[in-house]
């Protein structure tokens, strides 16, 4: 992998808002208009997020633009 790029994502600052919003991640997914099963996979490191997917949930949850490294870009330890 590059150096630039983490191996895996550590989405649970996400993962807490979603809870705080009182959402479930099925919720989340029909919200932004996503298979849930596509969204539990992007969420557990099998699948990446695209640019459009980050700005929806963005979006749903009222993440700003300056937070998303800390929703999204988190390295895994």
């Amino acid at each position: 992998m590059s150096k630039w790029v983490a191996d895996k994502y550590d989405y649970s600052k996400l993962l807490g808002l979603i809870k705080e919003r009182k959402l479930r991640q099925e919720d989340l997914a029909r919200e932004i208009d996503m298979n849930p099963a596509t969204l539990n996979l992007k969420l557990n490191n099998k699948s990446e997020f695209n640019q459009s997917q980050m700005s929806r949930i963005c979006i749903v949850l009222g993440i700003s633009l300056t937070s998303v490294p800390d929703y999204f870009f988190c390295e895994a330890t």
